[in-house]
Order: structure tokens, then sequence, then C-alpha cells
């Protein structure tokens, strides 16, 4: 017992106190939920094509419905995000994930099964502008890299955890695989259930070591080292801004306030930020491939390498394994960087290690033997892990904090198109164009790299627009304040 007390303590103290630890738990197990379910259908595959006596094709087609579905969801679930009580809404789409789940284990046919999907993308779509909002209202600028290494590990270890627990209990039968991944929902919604809703602008950000929600005191001063007050922009990364007397761009900051304004008006202006559009669509190539490789990993290395199932899943869960380093280790360095005042901290380490997955990558599905081919993929998880935190962390830095909601929205909406395609096109390509089989699927892997490459491009042209656009919500959030105090009476 004192040794399972000191290993929470431990992580309690490594997660920057109690009240961290909870916020962090209860998002991690939100995104950990919605990968488990992309997880669990790789896994299946085997099973279910075997089961619905179906090809590579239509399993893609599973995710690709349930992703498309939760494109167009996402964005009134944003525009909610930005108007309701949070926390309420998410523990709610949770419950109804879990049921949609268990509605996918009674399937009795693939049309049916098919059907099930389509809810289950309509549940899922809150949780990424959901938590992105929240993130933003409980942790400071200066904390989000790590912060969200720590919640995108959740992620990944929902991935594994779909693998695992569906793949070993779909060999019974892949409805109590479905079953397995559908009761942890109810206790998610209970813990997320929990927290409470945090005032929106900065007013309640959570402070290293502070053990209980709303006693920011116990935890010593602010790291700013001033007061706060809602709409707060004082974080570190705001200050080095001023410090360089970067100008914002006029035309983005506006009189309006972004919350009284509609969706459409919200989804104009966030295509309307260069860096936003730039991290966007860098983020989509990149979800792209990865939808493709959890669906279809599984059968690959059990072909392409002679695998036995199990063998084959625990090879895709060291994949995990290494992504959930790096995405510790992203978040941490980019915030490490931007400590010693490295302006473009994020940026940089989202571009370096885009680059480096499809580096490994390629070498992983070039090579025949498992003992030279193992290194490379746990090289290709480590990089494509790291890649996530500083980039979700970038994507708050340069949008006003009433817009935080409509902007993941759309975002998560435009990458859910690219979540959407990869399945079924990786399928119809290694089933149409290269034959089907082991060879066919290595095929398509090396084909479908190419936009993982461009997608490390891609981000490297932020480097020339992300401080302006960070300027430009730090003056907005700033008029934004102005114009509110001046209102009251």
């Amino acid at each position: 017992m004192e040794l399972v007390d000191r290993i929470a303590a431990g992580i309690i103290r490594q997660l920057e106190g109690r009240a961290s630890a909870r916020v962090i738990t209860g998002l991690a197990l939100v995104f950990a939920l919605s990968s488990a379910d992309l997880g669990a259908i790789g896994a299946m595959a085997l099973q279910l094509r075997e089961g619905l006596h179906i090809g590579e094709t239509q399993i893609g087609l599973l995710l690709t419905a349930s992703s498309l579905v939760g494109a167009v969801a996402t964005l009134p679930f944003g525009w909610l995000v930005d108007r309701t009580n949070r926390i309420r809404m998410l523990a709610l789409t949770v419950v109804l994930w879990g049921v949609a789940m268990g509605l996918s284990a009674a399937a009795t046919s693939y049309r049916e099964l098919l059907l099930t999907r389509l809810a289950l993308g309509a549940m899922i779509a809150v949780s990424v502008p959901a938590v992105a909002s929240l993130v933003g209202d409980y942790f400071q600028p200066q904390r989000r890299g790590r912060i969200y290494g720590y919640i995108l590990a959740g992620e990944l270890v929902g991935t594994g955890f779909g693998y695992v627990v569906s793949g070993e209990l779909a060999l019974l039968s892949w409805r109590i695989g479905f079953l397995g991944l559908a009761l942890p929902a109810f206790g998610v919604a209970w813990l997320v259930h929990h927290l409470p809703e945090p005032a929106r602008g900065g007013a309640d950000w959570l402070e290293p070591g502070q053990d209980h929600m709303g006693d920011r005191h116990k935890a010593g001063p602010p790291e700013s080292g001033r007061n706060r007050d809602v709409l707060d922009t004082s974080g570190l990364i705001h200050d080095l801004i001023r410090e360089d007397h970067i100008e914002p761009r006029p035309h983005l900051v506006g009189d309006e306030n972004p919350a009284r304004q509609s969706l459409l008006w919200a989804a104009w202006y966030v295509l309307r930020i260069p860096t936003n559009v730039v991290l966007v669509i860098a983020s989509a190539l990149g979800y792209y491939f990865f939808a493709g490789l959890q669906t279809f990993g599984v059968v690959f290395a059990h072909g392409w390498f002679g695998l036995a199932h199990s063998a084959a899943i625990g090879l895709v869960l060291l994949f995990g394994a290494s992504g959930l380093v790096g995405a510790l280790a992203g978040g941490r360095l980019s915030d490490r960087l931007l400590a010693r005042r490295h302006l473009s901290a994020r940026i940089t380490v989202t571009t370096l290690a885009y680059l480096g997955t499809a580096v490994f990558l390629l070498l992983f599905f070039a090579i025949h033997t498992l003992l030279v081919a193992v290194p490379a993929l746990l090289l290709a998880g480590f990089s494509l892990g790291a890649a996530n935190p500083p980039l979700d962390a970038a994507r708050l830095d340069i949008m006003h904090p009433y817009l935080w909601g409509r902007a993941e929205a759309v975002r998560v909406a435009l990458r859910q198109i690219g979540e959407a395609l990869g399945p079924v096109l990786f399928g119809y390509m290694a089933e149409h164009v290269f034959g089907g089989g082991p060879v066919g699927l290595q095929r398509t892997f090396l084909v479908m790299l190419v936009p993982l490459f461009i997608s490390g491009g891609i981000a490297f042209m932020a480097f020339g627009t992300y401080p302006r656009d960070v300027a430009t919500a730090d003056a907005y959030a700033r008029r934004t304040l102005e114009k509110e105090r001046s209102d009251k009476p």
C-alpha cells in the first residue's frame, strides 16, 4: 500500500499538483476513448472481415463514415462549446458514446454496424473542441505544451487499449470486442462530470502545485507575477511578443466580441489566420496517414512479416508506446525552449517531428527484415507523438480565447475529412490498385508517405506567420477586455 501511495504521489508531482492531475486525467481519458475506437477497428479487422464477409474497402468505410459524420457534427458542437457548459456537454456525449458502442456489438449485419458507426461519429465530435477550450481556460500558455503532452498520451494509451482489449476479446467474438470498449465510457463520463467548469479567458488558471480547484492562493504567487483577470494574456509567450514589438494584423483585430458572433463568422475569421491554415493542413495530412496505419497496421504486420495475430498487435503497440514517450517529450521540449525565450519553439518541434516521422516510416515499410524494421518503427512513433502537443498548444496561442471551441471545430472538421479518406483510400488502393495482400498494403503505405512528407514542409511555413498571429490574438483579446470593462456600469 505504501508503494502505491508513493507512486500516486510521484504521478501527482509530475502532473504539477492534484488539481492539474484531476483535470489532465479526465481529459486524457476522453481522448483515450475516441482513439480506442480507431484502434479497435484495426485490431478486429481480421475478425470483422471473416464474420461479416467483407473486404479491406468496407472495413475502411466503417471509419470513413464515422469520421465524415463527425466532421459535420463538430461544427455545431464547436459553437456550443463557446456558449454552454463544456463539462456537462462533454460528460453527456461520452455517455452516448458508450451507448453507441454497445449498439455496435448488437449489430446483426454490416449495414447495421455501419449505421451505429455513423451515430458514434456524431457523439464523439464534441471531444476535441471541448478539450481544447478547457485546456486554454485551465492552464497558462507556457504550460500548455507539456499539458497537451500528457493529454495526448491518453490518446495513444487509448489506441493501445483498443488494440489489446478489442483485439484479444475479438478472438472470442468481435461483438465482445466492442462491448469491452462500451463499458469504460460510463466511468469516464462520471469522472468528467465531477470536474468544475472553468471561467473563460484565464480567470481560473490552475497554478503548479495547486491541490484543490478554486484555491490558487495555496499554491503560491502566479507564474506571471501579477493578478489575473478574465481574458488574461500575461503568459510568457505574449510577453515575448510585446518585448519584440511584433505588430498584429490590423484587419484581424476587430471591435466585435467573438463570443457573440455566429458559427459562420467564426469559421470565416479563423480561416483568415495564416498560421491556423498552415497548421490545420499539416495536422490533417498527418492524421490522414495515421488513420490508415491504425486501420491496416495489424493486417500489414501479419502478412508482411508473417507474425501471428497477437504478435502483430504487439508490434503496433510498440509503435504506440514510442509515440506516448514522444508526446511527453515533445510537449516538454517545446515548453523548455519557450522558457529559454525561443518564440517559435512549438513550430520548430512540430516541423522536425513530422519530417522525422516520414523518414523513419519510409525505412520501416521499405525493409522486410523485422529486426531492422522495429527500431525504425519505434523512432517513427516517437517522432509522430512529439509533433502533436506543441502543434495543439500553438493553435491556442494564435486564437482569441472566445473562439477556441469554434476554431477547433473548424480544424477538426477538416482534419476528420483527412481521417475519413485515409482508411477507405488505403483499403481501395491496396485491394484494387496494387492487387491486395501484403505486397499491396506495403506499396500503398509507401505511396501514402508522400502526404506525410508534405505535412512537414507545410508546417515549416508557420515560422514566418506564427509570431504575428500570436500578437494578433493578444491584441484582439485585450481590445475585447477593454470593451467589456467600458460597457460595465
